[in-house]
């Protein structure tokens, strides 16, 4: 069916913008989030500004981010779910702040302010009948056409609708994708963020590895240099592989991520069109998109304990004859071993002093 543009239609749905502005609102003030927005650990978002005053409500000793003292951390609950929100010493300026919210709210102020209704409603045209307007939607063949054209045209043998009832069915299917995948991209921010935080632990834990490591062959002799070295390249070379692996996830992530968030702007601008016919030309395809995008499945996280670097402990209890031998014992704390030796050294002073206290009493019965 092919159709010329007449007019314009009428701009935005009403409805459809009452929803979304009911979904921008703020527990704590019941106004719309003004920025910067933050969100917290359980997902809900806040004014920053309102996230202070219950902050501040609930900590009252906490020194402001502005003292010249430096403060530990504080806590409150989530006014919509009552999740502990546990903050560190720089209170809520170091939540994150959500910038898809944030675009989402000046999309919304600019559609806000917009007319709903123009002067004179205008429609497209028919081409095959110029003065029929296109008033119908045919469903067999999905496009939009006029009564004409029904009646002893291309489509008379279809099946056909209104074309406001299409318009409303198809834009509420786009609504419900758009928040779906609103709803997805926030799962996996978070599912980032925690993996950020995998390989900073993965980072401190190598660190603190190599040091102990780096402890444990300050007392030896020459010949262990070479091992040393051995030892510290298989570490690193762990610690590359997990690095690369966590990030490699962080990547698909954030490309899953980054297409998601362009299909969500691209469905937002069709969304935006007041051609009702114009619309619906792509708005099947969007629903398909958007449909398929909400069902792609990521790849796994890292395992429980993934970031651990505990197999690369060390144990210098060995002879000089296996120092050439000295490999990681997994499941070996630097820390444990200190302790064990603490133990061996009281233990051996113990049995000093005994053997000194039978000498004496010896010398006494001579």
């Amino acid at each position: 069916m092919n159709f010329t543009v007449g007019f314009k239609p009428l701009l935005g749905d009403a409805h459809s913008m009452d929803n979304l502005e009911k979904q921008l609102i703020c527990p704590i003030c019941l106004e719309m989030f003004s920025k910067p927005v933050v969100i917290l650990p359980c997902q809900h978002n806040l004014c920053r500004k309102c996230a202070n005053d219950v902050f501040q409500a609930s900590n009252p000793l906490w020194q402001s981010r502005s003292s010249t003292t430096v403060s530990s951390g504080g806590r409150f609950r989530c006014p919509s779910c009552r999740h502990e929100v546990v903050l560190d010493r720089h209170g809520v300026y170091g939540l994150q702040r959500n910038l898809l919210v944030e675009n989402i709210i000046d999309i919304y102020k600019q559609e806000s302010s917009r007319p709903l209704h123009s002067k004179a409603e205008q429609h497209l045209m028919c081409e095959e009948h110029e003065d029929e307007k296109i008033n119908i939607y045919c469903l067999s063949c999905e496009v939009p056409t006029c009564s004409l054209c029904k009646v002893f045209g291309a489509h008379k043998d279809c099946e056909v609708a209104p074309l406001p009832t299409i318009y409303k069915r198809q834009k509420s299917e786009l609504s419900d994708g758009i928040a779906m995948l609103v709803a997805g991209n926030d799962r996996v921010q978070a599912v980032i963020t925690q993996m950020e935080e995998v390989c900073q632990t993965i980072e401190e834990n190598s660190r603190r590895q190599k040091q102990l490591l780096n402890q444990r062959f300050e007392g030896l002799c020459a010949v262990l240099e070479e091992r040393k070295g051995e030892l510290l390249q298989a570490l690193a070379r762990e610690q590359e592989e997990k690095l690369q692996r966590v990030r490699g996830l962080i990547r698909q992530y954030g490309d899953h991520l980054e297409a998601s968030s362009k299909l969500v702007e691209s469905a937002i601008q069709s969304m935006e069109e007041p051609q009702m016919a114009l619309y619906l030309q792509q708005a099947k395809e969007l629903i398909n998109k958007v449909g398929t995008m909400s069902k792609v499945e990521l790849a796994g996280r890292p395992e429980p304990g993934y970031e651990r670097m505990d197999q690369f402990t060390l144990s210098v209890e060995h002879v000089a004859e296996m120092l050439r031998t000295i490999d990681f014992q997994p499941g070996t704390s630097g820390e444990e071993e200190d302790e064990e030796v603490a133990v061996e050294g009281e233990e051996g002073n113990a049995g000093a002093e005994e053997e000194r206290t039978d000498g004496r009493e010896s010398t006494g019965q001579h």
